[in-house]
């Protein structure tokens, strides 16, 4: 069986981690680069790092931050934020990023997907969703950084993805997003019906039981959260022993 994944997410703004609520009200969280440090000497699984400001304003993700982060930790981690083609893709790559996730770019071009699939291995490519719901059982696809409705339904773009070659999808649910009331269960359990390539679940998580009931309820291989580790609440070391505790195969 595969072992279920804890993977801390740093969003970026400015070259400072930051965190807020259903994505605004942001707070300072750190140094990038430091927390990466400690996560890894912590013993999470992977890290993924999103410049949440660089579709938006137009810039391209710094290849400089995956430089950094490379020489800092030895764990696998992904970048996305402003990628906008399959040289992008590249630059981040050779950096130093195991993978590297597109949101905004995929959705405007969804060529693009298949095409950094067939550069770079499907293992590189991770589909970032960001998930609203709009009706009962129904979610729409938001991009640049959560600001722009798409009309595109989660659930064909899932699929959609998968087909043009996606490794994996980071599903966030918008609605969810810094609440700590827990993952959108029901959002993970449609679009891991439609799918079989890994889902990262997040958004809402705020206790060690919110992990487990994703891992308990949904097909989601891993889970991401942020403001819960960047400010202590919950220590990666604790998470996964409750988790070992409950019968989740994490890496201990």
């Amino acid at each position: 069986m595969l072992k279920k994944r804890i993977i801390p997410c740093l969003d970026v703004k400015d070259g400072r981690t930051v965190k807020g609520i259903n994505f605004v009200d942001l707070r300072d969280a750190g140094d990038p680069v430091e927390l990466a440090k400690r996560y890894s000497d912590e013993g999470a699984d992977e890290l993924v790092f999103l410049d949440i400001t660089a579709t938006h304003e137009k810039r391209k993700t710094a290849a400089r931050l995956a430089e950094r982060v490379s020489k800092a930790i030895s764990i696998p981690f992904a970048i996305g934020g402003g990628v906008k083609t399959s040289d992008d893709f590249r630059e981040i790559l050779l950096a130093g990023a195991d993978k590297v996730a597109i949101n905004s770019a995929a959705v405007k071009n969804p060529s693009l997907i298949s095409e950094c699939a067939e550069r770079f291995g499907n293992q590189a490519v991770v589909i970032a969703i960001d998930a609203k719901q709009v009706a009962d059982g129904k979610w729409e696809v938001f991009v640049g950084g959560g600001r722009i409705a798409t009309g595109i339904d989660v659930i064909e773009w899932a699929t959609e993805v998968q087909n043009r070659g996606a490794g994996e999808i980071l599903l966030t649910s918008m609605d969810k997003d810094g609440t700590k009331s827990g993952f959108d269960i029901a959002l993970l359990q449609a679009v891991g019906a439609v799918v079989s390539i890994p889902i990262i679940a997040s958004g809402g998580v705020g206790t060690k039981e919110h992990f487990y009931e994703v891992f308990q309820q949904t097909p989601a291989t891993g889970a991401l959260a942020a403001s819960v580790f960047h400010f202590g609440e919950i220590l990666i070391p604790d998470l996964k022993t409750y988790l070992g505790d409950c019968n989740i195969s994490v890496r201990l």
